[in-house]
Formats: C-alpha cells, sequence, structure tokens
C-alpha cells in the first residue's frame, strides 16, 4: 500500500500545484493586465486560454490514460505546466503570454483527472466518493493558504518574481514524480477496453452522462468565475476590501471546498444517495454566494463566513464524478471522468470572459454580471432533477 499512498500524494500534489498556477493571475489582476497592456474583457480572455487548452484536452488525457497508464501523463503534465508559467513570467509580449498560459492549461489538463484515475485503479470502488474528496480537498486547502501567501508575496516583490518561483516549484514536482511515482498494478477488469471510437461512442451517446457533465459545469461555475479570476477584484471595487483582505475572503471559498468535498463525499457514502446531496448543495450555495455579492456588507468577517459556506456547500459537486463513473466499466472511467470535468471546467471559457465584457458593459459594476453565478447554480439543482439516481453494488457502503 505504501506505493499507493506514494502515487496518491504525488497526484495530489500535482492537483494541488496546478489549482494555484490556475487561479495565479487573479492575484494580480490589475498589474498583470497594464503589464500586458489590457482591459478587463481582454485580461479576462488571456486568463482563459488556459481552458481553451486544458477543457477539450481532457477528452485525450482520459483516453491517454485508459490506454497508456498515468505514470508518464503525470511526468509530461508537471513539467509542461511549470514551464508554461515560466514562460507567462518572462515576457511582456501578450501573444507570448497567451502561449505560456495556453501551455500551463496544456500540462494542467493532466492534474485532476490523473489523480481521480489513481483513485481508481489503486483504491477499492467503494472508497471513490471520500478520497475523491480528500484529492480535492487537498487541492482547495492548498490554493486557499497559497494564494493568500502569494498575494502578501506579489505585493512585497511584484507578480514576476512570485510566478518565476511558481514555475521552478512545478519543475521539482518533475523530478519528485520521476523519483516516487509508480503505475497501478493491473486491475483484472474482465471487461476489455472499447477502443478510442467505443469508448466515446458509448459516453457521448448516454444522456444521463450528458446531464451530470452539464449540471458540473453550471455547479462549479461560481469557482472558475468568482474564486478562481474576479472574486479579488469585485472585493475590492463594491465592498471596499484590501487586496490582502479581499484575497483573504476569496480564500475561504477553498477552505469551504476543502472541508465540504471530504464531507460530501462521506455523507453520499453514508446515506447511499448521490443527486439529492448534489441538489441541496446547489441551492444553499446560490444562496451563500448571492448573499456575499448582493448583501451590503464590507465586513471581511460576515465576507469570509459566506464565501466560506459557499465553499463548503459547493464540495457536493465532487460527486458528479462518482456519479458518472457509477455504471461504467473500469476500462474506460478514465475517459468518463474526464469528459465530465472537461465539460465542467469548460464554463470558464465562456464566463472568464463573460464577467469581464459585462463588467466593461455596467462601468466597472459586477453587479449585474455575477448574477450569473447563483443563476447557473439553481439551473443545476434543477437539472440535477432529471438524472437518474443510480450506486453501482460494488459501491455500496454494505460492500466495503
Amino acid at each position: 500500500m505504501l506505493a499507493a499512498w506514494t502515487a496518491f500524494a504525488v497526484a495530489t500534489l500535482f492537483f494541488l500545484y496546478e489549482f494555484v498556477c490556475r487561479i495565479e493571475p487573479s492575484l494580480a489582476a490589475g498589474s498583470i493586465a497594464a503589464h500586458f497592456g489590457l482591459k478587463d474583457a481582454g485580461f479576462g480572455t488571456l486568463s482563459s486560454l488556459f481552458f481553451w487548452v486544458y477543457a477539450p484536452m481532457q477528452i485525450v488525457v482520459g483516453l491517454l490514460l485508459d490506454h497508456y497508464g498515468a505514470r508518464r501523463l503525470v511526468l509530461l503534465g508537471t513539467l509542461a505546466c511549470g514551464l508554461g508559467v515560466l514562460a507567462f513570467a518572462a515576457t511582456g509580449n501578450p501573444l507570448v503570454g497567451g502561449l505560456g498560459r495556453a501551455v500551463t492549461g496544456f500540462g494542467a489538463a493532466f492534474a485532476f483527472v490523473g489523480a481521480l484515475f489513481v483513485v481508481n485503479h489503486w483504491f477499492p470502488p467503494q472508497r471513490f466518493a471520500v478520497l475523491s474528496g480528500a484529492v480535492n480537498g487537498v487541492g482547495m486547502l492548498g490554493a486557499a493558504v497559497g494564494s493568500v501567501a502569494l498575494t502578501g508575496a506579489v505585493q512585497a516583490l511584484g507578480w514576476q518574481p512570485v510566478f518565476l518561483a511558481t514555475g521552478a516549484v512545478g519543475l521539482g514536482l518533475f523530478l519528485l514524480a520521476l523519483l516516487l511515482f509508480r503505475e497501478a498494478p493491473a486491475t483484472g477488469d474482465a471487461v476489455p477496453n472499447p477502443g478510442i471510437g467505443g469508448t466515446l461512442r458509448r459516453i457521448l451517446g448516454e444522456r444521463r452522462t450528458w446531464l451530470i457533465a452539464v449540471v458540473g459545469l453550471l455547479y462549479y461555475m461560481p469557482v472558475n468565475v468568482y474564486g478562481g479570476l474576479w472574486g479579488n477584484e469585485e472585493l475590492s471595487r463594491d465592498h471596499g476590501l484590501s487586496g490582502v483582505q479581499a484575497e483573504t475572503a476569496v480564500s475561504m471559498i477553498f477552505w469551504g471546498m476543502a472541508l465540504g468535498s471530504i464531507a460530501g463525499g462521506a455523507l453520499s457514502d453514508l446515506l447511499g444517495h448521490r443527486k439529492w446531496i448534489v441538489a441541496a448543495g446547489a441551492l444553499l450555495t446560490a444562496l451563500a454566494y448571492g448573499a456575499a455579492v448582493y448583501l451590503p456588507l464590507g465586513s471581511i468577517l460576515a465576507l469570509s463566513l459566506l464565501l466560506f459556506a459557499a465553499g463548503f456547500f459547493g464540495g457536493a459537486q465532487m460527486l458528479t464524478f462518482a456519479m458518472a463513473k457509477e455504471g461504467h466499466a473500469e476500462a474506460i472511467t478514465g475517459t468518463v471522468i474526464a469528459f465530465v470535468n472537461m465539460v465542467g471546467i469548460a464554463g470558464a471559457l465562456i464566463f472568464q470572459p463573460l464577467i469581464g465584457l459585462l463588467v466593461d458593459e455596467a462601468g466597472g459594476r459586477f453587479g449585474p454580471a455575477l448574477l450569473t453565478v447563483p443563476g447557473c447554480l439553481v439551473a443545476a439543482a434543477l437539472l440535477m432533477l432529471a438524472v437518474e439516481e443510480y450506486r453501482h453494488p460494488d459501491h455500496l457502503p454494505e460492500k466495503s
């Protein structure tokens, strides 16, 4: 089991690192936009290039994982992620910076699905919900701590030295994976891999999988948009918080998700249900974000508590991966998970630049643009009602 937990630790650290790289531009949005000579809409587009590569790569990553395993892909991903951050920080040309952001997205594409692939192939199936929640929890916790620390470092040193250091950490993680990460042993799954064409036809032809993926997109939208990019600016402009105060408040989203992801998985396994936890969690998340954005609050404590609640209830989004995975042969689970993640993360392609455009159109006000946040969450809850509840027998608590 040492090899299993080592692989789990390395893959989880990769997801933590990838998530920091994903949200890092939000830590110095104004400075980076000025450095590249961009307005809010242009900066939103530059940041979203990460997702323009990350999202479509998910299907490729899933197919590669199912055919070749995780080790080589984790090595490729950590290396590309680190080099992309270094390229972004080393230039003043927005085209080169955009290329660096795209390379970062390419490398990051292997992180989350790779970690869930490790969980699926190294550990018993009835532990998938809790351990996948733990992967997300560690990533969110690292992002919460790291973003606040990095914000202070950015203010003290400037964003470019901090980004260069972040890139160097990625190269160090590549070396760690090279030394320690091992492939999972054969599982003995009796169902053969149907091949690329058969896998895609099976997944793309299933209404239930599509519904779950769209629910994931709508449910995860606030993390991509508010937590991952625009939250700092909104809290500074509309609530009068300083840069460090705003980042501290936004970091509470990730603290909440760290606990909520694990709690949601544990509760789901205890009750034997996933559907109703997801629907209720989406509604509660909508209420929390709505209160944080639209109540006239200037208190960092009140805003932090509301954003923590938003993150905690948002952690139930992780159950969409367990819901999608169940009912499919293990030979294609990497691609199933990747497909759901691809659709879920694709929301950033639309909403990150859209929010920037709407803010520009509203004269710098975030209120009208951020109505999309509770709107998407309510839609996720309603759509989940149309998803058939299903638990694979091997995933039920009595099988553990």
